[in-house]
């Protein structure tokens, strides 16, 4: 008996260290699996049926990407592009936003700089509630709005505005209030990665030619921290691109009014959990993960190492 069990437990202990490396990634594996590859190869699958949640699916080819691109007027004329005009402002500005702040802040000492980050850094942990009871109170169409008040007592106006029902207005503020949340983990980065480049390289580079603050970032800076750069890029991508409650949570209604600040991931829900239409809602969430995935390499290519590539 006991040698059976020496033995048994000489086969496990061998097994494992022959397999250590497999048994390790096992649960990163598995979770991966359950979480990401699987819900993508299903909501592949499901764009290429009718599903209302209720009956089974149903075949119906690439109707649902024909639809999209050729029917879909509210997808086209306001859900496309004002995603890509949200992008743009939110995932590039805000980038550089975070670049530049990340930058100020290593100029600083340690106690300042670790307050300063702090403060920029909580507004990313705001959630929905928050969010609009802050920027609600602000830009309310009522006459103790904020905003309305401020510019009434001016006399700039003479009515209050209805700042976040007007579809001139309403895109906007999303991006302002998404520029003010989006410094999170991609700014931190960042920040660690300035804070680690080896002074001795800025010294060197003095030597061996450059003269002010501008040329140190874009010789030094930068190339010193391409991987926290890279970190941050696909973080804002990814963020910027599956941004859903602000609009709701700014005008109180899904759609926005006059679809003024409806970006795709509030389409995809509109057509999923309020029309029971899945089949379409897996073709729009299959486009989204099209966009994300073109604009992740474009910063693999400006950030990415060769061995990323």
């Amino acid at each position: 008996m006991k040698q059976a069990i020496s033995t048994r437990g000489a086969w496990v202990k061998n097994f494992a260290d022959r397999h250590s490396i497999g048994i390790m990634l096992f649960p990163y594996g598995l979770f991966f699996s359950l979480f990401i590859i699987i819900p993508v190869v299903a909501a592949a699958g499901l764009s290429f049926t009718g599903f209302d949640a209720i009956q089974r699916p149903g075949f119906v080819g690439l109707n649902n990407y024909i639809t999209l691109l050729t029917a879909d007027d509210v997808f086209m004329k306001k859900v496309l592009p004002n995603t890509i005009l949200f992008s743009l402002v939110v995932g590039v500005g805000g980038y550089v936003l975070s670049f530049l702040l990340a930058w100020s802040l290593a100029q600083l000492t340690k106690v300042p700089r670790t307050v300063m980050a702090v403060i920029i850094y909580l507004p990313s942990m705001t959630g929905g509630v928050l969010l609009s009871a802050v920027w609600g109170v602000i830009f309310s169409g009522e006459k103790n709005g904020y905003l309305n008040y401020a510019l009434l007592r001016l006399g700039i106006l003479e009515e209050p505005a209805l700042w976040l029902q007007s579809e001139a207005t309403l895109l906007p503020i999303m991006m302002l209030v998404t520029l003010w949340s989006s410094m999170g983990i991609g700014f931190l980065a960042i920040l660690a990665g300035i804070m680690n480049v080896n002074q001795e390289l800025y010294e060197a580079a003095y030597i061996d030619g450059v003269s002010n603050r501008f040329q140190e970032i874009i010789y030094i800076t930068i190339p010193g921290t391409r991987p926290q750069m890279l970190f941050g890029a696909v973080m804002a991508i990814v963020n910027t691109f599956s941004q859903s409650g602000v609009g709701a949570a700014l005008s109180g209604a899904n759609p926005t009014p006059g679809y003024a600040g409806q970006l795709i991931v509030p389409h995809i829900e509109d057509y999923g959990f309020l029309r029971y239409e899945m089949g379409y809602a897996a073709a729009v969430s299959v486009v989204l993960l099209l966009l994300i995935r073109l604009s992740s390499i474009g910063a693999f290519k400006l950030f990415g190492s060769k061995e990323d590539g």
